[in-house]
């Protein structure tokens, strides 16, 4: 069985000003691309399938989207397993559960031979078994998606936490606990072969320079020693950076997009692995995907900047750039210099400037830390204030914000 594992798709996001629709449509054709060369019979998504900036009518063609662009795969027998994240929104994607469950009620229960040829979403920790498109053997699928309150807190245990570090220490041990009694089930073989796809942080991981919009004390970090040994394969989502966490076949796929600035340096891909009646055959192999340059333009002398960056920059008009722009009041004239830097770098998504004048003495040196915009102060000050919020309230409160911030920036 040939799967391919993808994780952080995060359809309908937005970068600053910029909608970023288009890049990853075309990322998700480009994985719909492999399925059919390189013969694929499981396409594996492990979790933020959506953005939480994503509108209801976005989400509609995003779905619709799909239909046109996995249709062949799926007709072909083909089956595409997916599970939530911490961006995807809850009660959405419960929604959406329930109505697959209602057009199919006799498919979904825990173990149970699923049938091939469609999409499956899992909302909660869930155990499923595909069979081989040659037959003769399952592959059993533990599909878990991001520990949350309402995901894996049931009952009373989901209002009796005073703090995030409470919370979070509540949600390992549940995580831990559910995976547990899943590889305990009846139906599980802990000698047949199985896959583990899970949207979480593991310790040992690398995050790189970010978490994307989330914060180091709102996540929550389990332990995955045992899991090479538990599983012939894992395929994780949640961190966006490409990486093996403790053995070759313990992987995170990375987004298959470049999100921010934190990942201009990241090479996407997506990881090819298959698994036989004995287990996994052979290393996983990463596949590769191009991806959108992602970087900050730093203005000093306009005059001179503005035809250098232009020779510079020849796919300038659809990267996403981050404008520091320094302006000479009486020499320069800014509405110019934002007009002409509005042509030539037209997805900039945030931009901030400072007149000369206005400069005071430097605080650090030339390589020292460089000064957060207006907009990028305001969502970390409203991210730092709004961690002990429960997690509606909060990302209800962002997406504003975004949306607010969005209108300053035009």
């Amino acid at each position: 069985m040939r799967i391919l594992h993808t994780a952080d798709w995060h359809l309908g996001d937005r970068l600053g000003r910029v909608d970023r629709t288009d890049d990853l449509r075309r990322a998700v054709e480009r994985v719909a691309g492999y399925c059919d060369s390189e013969r694929v019979d499981v396409l594996l998504v492990a979790g933020d399938l959506f953005s939480e900036l994503a509108r209801p009518d976005g989400l509609r063609e995003t779905i619709r989207h799909w239909q046109e662009v996995f249709r062949p795969f799926l007709e072909g027998g083909g089956t595409i397993l997916t599970l939530t994240g911490n961006h995807d929104n809850e009660n959405f994607c419960q929604t959406l559960v329930h109505a697959m469950t209602l057009a199919a009620p006799a498919v979904g229960k825990m173990g149970e031979v699923i049938p091939p040829g469609r999409l499956y979403l899992a909302a909660d920790p869930t155990f499923v078994r595909l069979q081989d498109r040659m037959g003769g053997y399952d592959v059993q699928f533990v599909l878990m998606p991001y520990p949350t309150p309402g995901r894996y807190l049931k009952g009373e245990a989901g209002l009796k936490y005073g703090s995030p570090e409470e919370k979070n220490k509540l949600l390992v041990s549940a995580f831990a606990d559910a995976l547990r009694d899943i590889r305990q089930h009846p139906r599980y073989d802990p000698k047949a072969p199985a896959v583990l796809s899970a949207h979480v942080h593991v310790h040992g991981s690398q995050i790189g320079p970010s978490l994307f919009r989330l914060t180091d004390q709102e996540d929550v970090i389990v332990e995955g020693r045992d899991l090479p040994e538990q599983f012939d394969y894992v395929a994780l989502g949640h961190i966006h950076k490409p990486q093996a966490v403790g053995a070759p076949h313990v992987r995170y796929s990375g987004s298959i997009e470049r999100m921010d600035l934190g990942e201009q340096a990241d090479q996407k891909g997506v990881v090819l692995v298959e698994v036989g009646p004995d287990g996994r055959d052979g290393e996983p192999v990463v596949l590769p995907l191009p991806s959108t340059p992602v970087y900050e333009v730093v203005v000093r002398e306009p005059a001179a900047d503005l035809p250098r960056l232009e020779a510079e920059c020849p796919d300038a008009k659809t990267d996403l750039v981050n404008l520091h722009i320094t302006y000479t009041a009486g020499t320069d004239s800014l509405e110019d210099v934002l007009k002409e830097l509005d042509q030539l770098f037209p997805r900039w998504y945030a931009r901030d400037w400072q007149e000369t004048g206005a400069l005071g003495p430097s605080l650090v040196g030339p390589d020292g830390p460089k000064g957060l915009s207006f907009a990028e102060t305001v969502r970390d000050y409203l991210g730092r204030e709004l961690i002990q919020h429960p997690d509606a309230d909060r990302q209800a409160i962002l997406v504003l914000a975004d949306e607010l911030l969005k209108d300053f920036e035009s």
